[in-house]
């Protein structure tokens, strides 16, 4: 499967995501969504929260220029609200999963689902 595929339709494809992308850890988009742009400067302060949670916790998630108030933060999972809408970070061995989730989803839901995506590419290695 194609990592678009994995933003497509596990993801997107629940209707529980505006947006999502599959960063790599060490640079790069794999797959986002139409119109959403995670810049490097972003990305590099996402991937830097999971290491140092205290940091992200005081400055917030950035997104494609729209910044989340951090509610939680540690080495694997890192989830953020604006108003009724949020987003779920979740890093696997070598990827970031960011998934932007709409108003009137349960937050909970909408981490099952992101969590479960990151459970199964680390289980095949990613």
């Amino acid at each position: 499967m194609s990592w678009q595929t994995y933003v497509d339709t596990n993801l997107l494809g629940t209707g529980l995501f505006d947006n999502a992308a599959i960063l790599g850890q060490a640079g790069g988009v794999w797959a986002t969504s139409a119109n959403f742009n995670v810049a490097p400067d972003e990305q590099s302060k996402l991937v830097n929260g999971f290491e140092d949670n205290p940091t992200i916790q005081a400055s917030g998630i950035i997104l494609a220029g729209t910044k989340y108030l951090t509610i939680h933060a540690d080495d694997r999972s890192i989830y953020g609200k604006k108003g009724g809408a949020g987003c779920v970070c979740v890093k696997t061995k070598q990827a970031v999963i960011v998934a932007l989730y709409k108003a009137g989803v349960q937050p909970g839901e909408a981490t099952k689902c992101t969590e479960s995506l990151a459970d199964y590419l680390i289980a095949s290695g990613f």
